[in-house]
């Protein structure tokens, strides 16, 4: 039965309509793979010798900082991994065991890249261990132990997957734990090291990693088999409702209907409210740049970058997926004969709003000087004339429908990746920062600074010719939009 789930994953990714997407994606997403592997693979064989060369013992330096590496992968798995379904309402009418069903979608959870790109530093480095004179059994087990700890992450993200901002709170967690033990307030390393060196020095501490990991699997295992069946999720639940009316918004007619639309959207789900903390966490990206913490940020270029993010980090999470914030119910629109101008427009203005609220926020940069915070006003000036227009732009060839009570992909997803949309993001990041740079060589900094902002303001000042050429794209695009938000899978 396994192989036939198989064989019909075979056939669902070959007869997508998507499918030469797909397929690009897939090489693509094969030379990101191989990067990361060789980024793993080369740790994993040196970072041995690199803290011999240091005067430090190398395994009791990986167990010391085991903890972080454990943490921040779940972060990672919180934010960017998906987990895999499939399609089991047809497969519940057939003969087909609940648990052959729910074995294979864990099954292929186990086998994701997040779990198997760990191989290629924990193998390497266990290795070299061994090769160096480290006990083989020792070695053995406290891999197995790492490994189960590792898999444990994946469980947790898989029944914490419809759980609300839990990748804020870990995130939190993690850059807490890193505050305090950096400024030597808090070292937990002090508590968590000494499991580490236990499951190396004994033979029966990898065990509880081990027994955990089959205890979670079981769990979860029992829980999605008990949830497995047609009409999973039609009970009902008996929430308070709330009813908003935002009858102020009526003053702006075709724009204030959408914009009441667009404000319960964004605070009504899960996806969305995931958009907005993310947009929260760009406000703050500017420390990396500002604070000259990090050297190779250290440089007015990387400024003007920092600029772009920290102004616009809600145009950017949130004006990539236009339309798809409205893929479940996109075909009864367009049956509504809703003007394309006006329904452009409300997205406009409410990344307009979200870009001058966030440029205001930002002011606490003024701490580290006027310079700064005009940098980061002429990146709003720039995201609001010239970007504002290129997302609502992409939009048009994004046809990835959006899972609203899934909180994945807030990023990204690289099933709306295509060339189109890539060329199109190039102006978004490359123009502002060539346009600093040729002002900054032949003039100055603020000569610099003038060229982004006189470009914002033309594209501002041409902002009707733009939403006409937008337009007529989203005409033009209409119906395979439509076709392909009908695509579940």
């Amino acid at each position: 039965m396994i192989q036939k789930f198989l064989y019909l994953e075979w056939k669902a990714f070959f007869r997508s309509a998507s499918f030469a997407t797909n397929l690009a994606l897939k090489i693509l997403m094969g030379f990101v793979a191989v990067y990361f592997i060789l980024i793993f693979l080369a740790l994993g064989i040196g970072v041995f010798y690199i803290l011999k060369k240091m005067n430090l013992d190398p395994i009791v330096t990986v167990n010391k900082f085991m903890i972080y590496y454990v943490l921040m992968d779940l972060i990672v798995r919180f934010m960017l991994q998906k987990i895999p379904v499939m399609n089991i309402r047809p497969m519940l009418v057939f003969p087909i065991k609940k648990s052959t069903i729910v074995h294979f979608s864990l099954g292929k959870t186990i086998l994701s890249f997040f779990n198997l790109v760990h191989g290629f530093f924990l193998i390497p480095f266990s290795v070299v261990l061994i090769i160096e004179g480290s006990d083989v059994l020792s070695v053995l087990l406290w891999f197995t132990a790492v490994y189960s700890l590792l898999y444990i992450n994946n469980f947790i993200n898989i029944i914490l997957s419809n759980k609300d901002n839990l990748f804020g709170i870990f995130l939190a967690i993690a850059a807490t734990l890193g505050g305090l033990h950096y400024y030597g307030y808090f070292n937990i390393t002090d508590y968590s090291a000494p499991f580490f060196n236990a499951i190396f020095n004994t033979y029966w501490a990898f065990a509880i990693p081990v027994v955990a990991l089959i205890v979670l699997y079981y769990a979860t295992f029992q829980y999605f088999k008990k949830n497995l069946y047609l009409d999973a999720g039609l009970s009902s639940k008996h929430d308070i409702a709330k009813t908003e009316d935002l009858t102020w918004l009526n003053q702006f007619g075709t724009i204030g209907t959408f914009l009441k639309n667009d404000i319960k959207l964004i605070k009504r789900n899960k996806r969305s409210k995931t958009t907005v903390g993310l947009s929260v966490m760009f406000l703050f990206y500017g420390l990396l740049f500002f604070t000259n913490s990090i050297e190779a940020y250290n440089n007015p270029i990387m400024h003007i970058f920092a600029g772009i993010f920290v102004s616009g980090g809600f145009l950017i999470t949130f004006g990539q997926f236009v339309p798809s914030w409205d893929s479940s119910y996109y075909q009864l629109m367009m049956t509504q004969n809703i003007p394309y101008k006006g329904y452009l427009s409300s997205k406009w203005w409410l990344m307009v709003i979200a870009t001058i609220v966030t440029t205001t926020i930002a002011s606490f940069y003024l701490y580290f000087g006027v310079h700064v915070y005009l940098t980061i006003v002429v990146g709003a000036i720039y995201n609001i004339g010239v970007n504002s227009h290129l997302v609502l732009l992409g939009g048009a060839y994004t046809k990835t429908p959006i899972d609203l009570s899934s909180g994945k992909g807030a990023f990204g997803d690289k099933k709306a990746f295509n060339i189109k949309t890539m060329l199109i993001s190039i102006p978004q990041l490359g123009l502002p920062v060539l346009l600093y740079w040729i002002g900054s060589k032949y003039g100055n900094p603020t000569i610099g600074l003038a060229l982004v902002a006189a470009v914002g303001v033309l594209g501002f000042a041409f902002k009707d010719k733009a939403f006409s050429l937008i337009e007529k794209i989203y005409k033009s695009e209409k119906y395979a939009t439509i076709a392909a938000y009908k695509q579940k899978g």
